[in-house]
């Protein structure tokens, strides 16, 4: 009787494993990739993935439907800080590719280049927080908020695209050296991060740069999905009513008559920045005030490595 009780424990043993195996594939594969299924296509996402998480079979999956639903994250800063209208263009395009974290400064720090705050304590205020969308303003430069974002304000996410703008006049030429626009995007490459920087042609704070917004959209769509060569940024000015996209060098030049000299009522002189730009080649046209001036929207790839690699046998031989 025992060995008739064996015999049949060992067929039912038998008969069952591939039900077992069955079982087993449902759990770890079919019910979770349909559930991560139901998630991507879901008109609801976020009671879809509620329902995923809350499922027996499915708890495994949950981080990982997670990770892959994440959108990119984009990192804005400018040197007009939120009350003019180029930043706030340029996040309204911005949100329709990513999460965005907007990091400004408080006050105008036009011309702060690449500075950095040595000598106060940096503090971030939030702004505003809602899904997609966190906005810090920051007492210091541009600089300064690109890099308290990325060692403090972002919880150690990796930016996926760094963008500068819209800044309220152009930065091309030498201009590219002393901008607060340029500075967020020269810092972000130096994380070898993707950076685009743009500049547009109206001024006063409250400009409309509605017309500006298909550029933007075409440069953040190629960068997204291209990425930048390590080490470069995009210094991208942009006239009205361009005709057309054209990859151009910085026009070479100086300013002259910089500054314009006045009196104040008590007697003591003081100085105003002024003064034109002035071009080393004029007769040059693959360079960004050129371009500009002929109608197009000029992008510059710009390094943040300053060394003059063509030299350097030719300092070194001086310097024998």
């Amino acid at each position: 009787m025992f060995i008739r009780f064996r015999i049949a424990s060992a067929k039912l043993r038998q008969f069952l494993k591939p039900a077992k195996k069955i079982c087993v594939f449902l759990k770890k594969s079919a019910l979770p990739l349909f559930c991560a299924f139901l998630v991507r296509n879901s008109d609801k996402k976020e009671k879809a993935m509620a329902l995923a998480k809350n499922c027996y079979l499915c708890r495994n999956i949950d981080i990982n439907m997670s990770n892959q639903e994440k959108r990119p994250l984009i990192l804005i800063s400018n040197d007009d800080g939120f009350s003019f209208n180029g930043i706030k263009t340029l996040i309204k395009v911005a949100r329709k590719y990513g999460d965005v974290v907007a990091v400004a400064p408080a006050m105008q720090q036009s011309g702060k280049g690449c500075s950095i705050t040595f000598f106060e304590p940096l503090r971030a205020l939030k702004l505003k927080e809602e899904e997609g969308y966190t906005e810090y303003q920051v007492p210091g430069t541009p600089t300064d908020c690109v890099k308290l974002a990325l060692d403090q304000l972002l919880g150690g996410r990796k930016p996926d695209l760094v963008l500068s703008g819209i800044n309220h006049g152009y930065n091309y030429g030498i201009c590219t050296l002393y901008s607060g626009t340029m500075g967020v995007v020269f810092e972000a490459a130096v994380h070898h991060l993707p950076a685009v920087a743009f500049s547009a042609e109206p001024f006063a704070p409250e400009s409309d740069f509605t017309s500006y917004e298909p550029w933007i959209e075409k440069v953040i769509e190629r960068v997204l999905e291209s990425g930048l060569p390590d080490g470069i940024c995009l210094n991208v000015n942009m006239p009205e009513n361009a005709k057309g996209m054209k990859v151009v060098c910085t026009a070479m030049g100086r300013w002259v008559k910089e500054f314009e000299h006045r009196m104040d009522p008590r007697g003591f002189d003081y100085y105003w920045v002024t003064g034109e730009y002035r071009l080393d080649n004029p007769d040059d046209d693959e360079t960004d005030v050129r371009a500009v001036e002929d109608g197009w929207v000029a992008v510059t790839p710009c390094r943040v490595d300053p060394t003059g690699h063509g030299v350097l046998d030719q300092i070194s031989a001086l310097l024998k």
